[in-house]
């Protein structure tokens, strides 16, 4: 090749890359809610992660949990397990903490467990408010989906608190009598897994395949799970558990997605217009952040 031509192909590359880029940040800036746009700012742009958590702020209640459709397929505006997640999720990726928001959160967590501290995601409360046709009464029993995965962000967080420990010895006992059967849970059971240090790969690998919703192929359409999403990073312990042929492949499906507005599609139904097109967003910050910590970006 020459160096002629290597270097054109480059410049076509850059532009094309910042082409995705640009679309993406272009509709986080439009369609994405404040916080959303904040996040992006300070993962992106370099901005004071301070803003996400005063942003964060909006959506926590009195009680100390956190609801008001932070996670954006209910409305209720009542504190749920989900949104707590949301919220410590939102902070993990600001690469911040609040510790006395995140506090409140698990005192209220403690609040609504169960003795050994199981939480549900939801609650009857959102039946009075628009949802998605799957928040529903599944979503009301407590369980490793999102006990597990709560335990472990609190973990990466460095936050203690006697919720997260009594939690984390539920959890454990829980995940020694079997492995949870969709990919949901799964990848809740894989963030409680790896902050204990707990990691069995060959175990993990030989139950991939069983999950419901867990999407093993790039070229599937349907709704699930990726290798991406149980390893979004390449320093993730999960990442042994693809190959690189498999991960490169997910990485191509994740840049064709990119839809003409900048954005990325959504392939299940949020309760309006609104919700999805924050939910959008939420995706389109996502697959940014993947691609970028796989040098795609």
């Amino acid at each position: 090749m020459s160096v002629s031509f290597k270097t054109s192909w480059m410049q076509v590359r850059q532009a094309v890359v910042m082409d995705m880029y640009t679309a993406g940040r272009d509709f986080v800036r439009r369609d994405g809610r404040v916080l959303d746009r904040r996040l992006f700012a300070t993962i992106f742009e370099g901005a004071d992660p301070q803003g996400v958590v005063d942003a964060l702020r909006g959506y926590q209640n009195a009680d100390g949990g956190f609801g008001h459709g932070l996670e954006p397929d209910k409305r209720c505006p009542d504190s749920l397990p989900l949104d707590v997640e949301v919220a410590f999720d939102t902070l993990i990726a600001a690469g911040t903490r609040d510790e006395e928001m995140i506090r409140r959160a698990a005192a209220w967590l403690d609040s609504v467990a169960t003795p050994d501290g199981a939480v549900p995601l939801c609650g009857p409360a959102v039946e009075g408010y628009p949802r998605a046709e799957h928040i529903s009464e599944w979503t009301y029993q407590p369980g490793i989906n999102p006990t597990a995965g709560l335990v472990g962000r609190l973990h990466h967080l460095d936050v203690a608190h006697p919720w997260r420990d009594r939690a984390e010895a539920w959890c454990a006992a829980e995940l020694a009598k079997g492995f949870p059967e969709d990919a949901h849970g799964m990848h809740e059971a894989m963030e409680f897994l790896e902050y204990r240090k707990d990691i069995d790969l060959d175990r993990v690998r030989d139950w991939l395949p069983k999950l419901q919703y867990f999407r093993a192929d790039a070229a599937d359409p349907s709704y699930g799970v990726t290798p991406l999403q149980f390893a979004s990073t390449p320093d993730s312990p999960w990442r042994e558990l693809f190959t690189e042929a498999q991960l490169e492949a997910h990485l191509d499906r994740l840049i064709a997605d990119q839809q003409d507005d900048g954005g990325w599609a959504i392939t299940w139904e949020p309760p309006g217009p609104a919700a999805t097109l924050e939910y959008r967003a939420v995706v389109t910050l996502g697959a940014l952040r993947t691609l970028k910590a796989y040098n795609r970006l």
